[in-house]
């Protein structure tokens, strides 16, 4: 994992932003960091939206016998080390720049001089933020930061700029980014107005946050509605993963947080302004409560997500009139599902097991114990997942499910893997191919 500054440092270098520029490493962005020798790119791709836009120093021929070759040489600084680099953008304008018929445009510069130990040893999917100040510092415009994916700092930069499961880059105005700034006015309209009419203490207790499986049947109509279709059948939907990956990663999580901002802010403001004191003093006094509440709203924003994981794929299981079994216990285990019966598990050994996990890490190695019961298909949406955790999963015979999108997925490893297949896979073959009596007949 590497090592980046807190979550307050890195706020800082934000506010002092106009605009940030933030990227989702691929492995060729990162992969020459951990090599034993330099590779050819040392450093990582700016996509040709982002180059020809106004961020980056802009490329120019500074070589007139390689007219094909653009670049532009600059500093930047890197908080997490306190250096100031020389930088370097470069532009191949052609691939084969001696045969002018056969020679095709690139579209993608190439960033180099780097801070080589902020890529070394990051986990997958990490992120990027380069920020380009309002006002120089130390003559310095541009600063960047590698923040390791699985960091808590990470999960607060993805809530914060609301960078969506299929995020790969983008620009950002550090200004814009207050939480739904409509929602935001309605709220305080509505508190300002209880308060005003003495109904505060109604209105608070009006403010709740809806059960898991409430949220995620509003999520999932929603994400029906938007494609047009009456169900969530993995049959039908071209990409059930990445529908499963929208529905808890986007759709449902941004409606909790609609719901969290509601309630959150109705417990908050009780505390401010209980007993007639102002609420200066009611803050000093009420501190430890006040942490409290944020401290339990970081917990069940973790724990929302993995029930939030299994309501959907219960929900392709339910649609695709697939055999099931929620919760069952095995040996003293109890795994999210078993296809299509214990019976049939007992019985044939036909039967398999489905796990969820919306974050591996380590927890996928008491899988193994299972596998005397059956085979093991482990769903995930992380990708963040190591190559040598998922070689690690392959040894233990447990079978990877991602969506589609995350099986090629540059900033992903699971790509080359066999025992990492996708749901259109896992639907298709194991279910429908291999075990037709697992679905029931129309």
């Amino acid at each position: 994992m590497g090592s980046h500054p807190d979550w307050n440092e890195i706020s800082a270098w934000i506010n002092r932003s106009e605009r940030i520029f933030i990227k989702k490493l691929s492995r060729n962005d990162t992969s020459w960091a951990d090599s034993a020798r330099n590779g050819h790119q040392n450093g990582f791709y700016i996509p040709r939206r982002i180059a020809e836009s106004d961020f980056f120093p802009g490329v120019k021929n500074s070589n007139p016998e390689k007219p094909h070759i653009l670049d532009v040489e600059y500093s930047t600084f890197w908080p997490a080390t306190g250096e100031i680099r020389a930088s370097t953008i470069k532009y191949f304008s052609r691939r084969n720049p001696g045969d002018e018929e056969k020679s095709k445009p690139r579209h993608e510069w190439q960033h180099t001089g780097m801070s080589k130990s902020q890529f070394q040893n990051i986990s997958p999917a990490s992120l990027l933020l380069v920020g380009k100040l309002a006002q120089m510092v130390s003559g310095v415009k541009y600063w960047f930061i590698v923040v390791d994916s699985v960091s808590d700092e990470s999960e607060i930069i993805e809530t914060m700029f609301g960078l969506g499961a299929d995020f790969h880059c983008d620009l950002f105005d550090p200004a814009s980014f207050v939480s739904s700034e409509s929602e935001s006015h309605q709220l305080i309209t509505e508190l300002v107005q209880a308060i005003k009419d003495g109904t505060l203490e109604r209105f608070i207790t009006m403010q709740v946050i809806p059960s898991p499986q409430v949220l995620a049947c509003r999520a999932q109509s929603k994400w029906i509605e938007e494609n047009g279709v009456n169900a969530i059948n993995p049959f039908s939907v071209a990409k059930p993963g990445d529908a499963v990956m929208r529905i808890s990663r986007d759709i449902e999580y941004a409606l909790y947080k609609q719901a969290e901002l509601r309630f959150r802010a109705a417990q908050v403001a009780r505390l401010l302004l209980q007993e007639g004191a102002d609420p200066v003093t009611n803050l000093v006094r009420n501190f430890p409560e006040l942490d409290s509440i944020f401290l339990s709203a970081a917990q069940t924003r973790k724990s929302r997500a993995g029930l939030s994981f299994e309501h959907h794929v219960e929900r392709l299981f339910k649609d695709g009139r697939i055999r099931y079994e929620a919760q069952v216990v095995l040996g003293g285990r109890r795994p999210d599902f078993v296809l299509p019966d214990v019976k049939e598990l007992n019985e044939k050994g036909d039967a398999i097991i489905v796990s969820l996990k919306t974050t591996l890490r380590e927890r996928w190695k008491q899988l193994a114990l299972e596998k005397p019961f059956g085979a093991i298909f482990l769903a995930t949406v992380d990708d963040r997942v190591s190559g040598e955790a998922i070689a690690e999963m392959g040894r233990n015979e447990i079978n990877l499910v991602v969506p589609e999108s995350l099986k090629k997925a540059k900033e992903a490893e699971y790509y080359g893997y066999d025992n990492v297949i996708t749901f259109r896979h896992f639907f298709d073959y194991e279910v429908k191919t291999k075990r037709p009596s697992f679905v029931l007949p129309l």
